[in-house]
């Protein structure tokens, strides 16, 4: 039962509770109609104390469309925290008034903290660098609908691997199911950390390989998880400039993919996806932003005890 839990990050939740929430999400995509009243009285509280345009609006849409209501702010500068208010206090006093939270903070850590004084379950919305679970349920529902498996998979991770919280979930999470392989594609500057490599990879057994350029091995991959290089992160001006542009995913490159291979990304994109690739069947990141909003309301049932 997952009535009353908390979701902190995506080891939370059990490979069966994982498949109990997909297949919840697959039934609603099905049929939303039959669920458009599961949560009827329910409110969900959306507290982001940083910006944010998918995650936000995708949870409060996934309440809407199951009936529920929706109460909260956008911005830290519309709570009382302003006031010196302590989050502590900000999460006993919001969750007498609803049934369930989501909330990103800044602050890593800070939603462990909330999660230990709400009275409803707390929904990580994104902690600073730390974890961002529904995105990572995103990612993974993506996966299943779009290949219909999550073993088996060469798994292209590329962009900004060292400081990408998407990258690093995502990696975890696939790295429980069997015979899948990591293709770590940056450069030597944003390389993934080494306690992903040493203590995800090795630990459970899991094949993985670095490269710098995208086109030597993207006709190899089944899955490719685009994320932006950042500028900012570079040492010199040189080696973003002599780099960014193997970060480009564009039609000739495309051509060298598979078929069958698809490309998600976490969005929101810069330039490291061409326009021209999005009219490419096998670009799902759009669609990937729908099925988040089915993996939400998915959760938000079963965490209320609604399903």
């Amino acid at each position: 039962m997952l009535a009353g839990r908390n979701l902190i990050e995506p080891s939370n939740l059990s490979i069966e509770e994982l498949d109990e929430v997909f297949s919840l999400a697959e039934k609603i995509i099905v049929d939303p109609s039959a669920f458009m009243d599961v949560c009827k009285g329910k409110i969900l509280a959306t507290l982001f104390f940083e910006p944010s345009t998918r995650t936000r609006l995708s949870f409060e849409a996934a309440m809407l469309r199951l009936g529920g209501s929706v109460l909260g702010f956008a911005e830290a500068s519309s709570s009382s925290t302003t006031k010196g208010e302590s989050l502590a206090d900000t999460i006993r006093t919001v969750s007498s008034y609803t049934d369930i939270i989501a909330m990103r903070n800044p602050k890593e850590g800070s939603a462990l903290l909330a999660s230990k004084y709400s009275s409803v379950p707390v929904i990580n919305a994104g902690d600073g660098g730390h974890h961002h679970p529904t995105q990572t349920l995103t990612d993974m529902l993506t996966i299943r609908a779009e290949k219909g498996s999550f073993s088996g998979m060469k798994i292209g991770l590329c962009g900004d691997l060292k400081f990408g919280r998407t990258v690093h979930s995502l990696a975890k999470a696939l790295s429980r199911y069997p015979n899948n392989e990591f293709v770590l594609i940056s450069p030597q500057e944003l390389q993934i950390p080494e306690y992903i490599t040493s203590q995800v990879f090795r630990a459970a057994g899991i094949r993985f390989t670095t490269e710098e350029r995208l086109e030597n091995v993207i006709s190899d991959l089944d899955i490719l998880y685009m994320t932006r290089v950042q500028k900012e992160r570079f040492f010199n001006e040189q080696d973003y400039i002599r780099l960014k542009d193997s970060y480009i995913l564009d039609k000739e490159k495309m051509k060298l993919a598979k078929k069958t291979m698809i490309v998600l990304h976490p969005l929101p994109r810069v330039n490291e996806i061409a326009p021209e690739v999005d009219t490419d069947p096998r670009a799902v990141y759009f669609k990937q932003v729908k099925y988040g909003m089915f993996v939400r309301m998915a959760l938000i049932a079963k965490l209320t005890g609604a399903l």
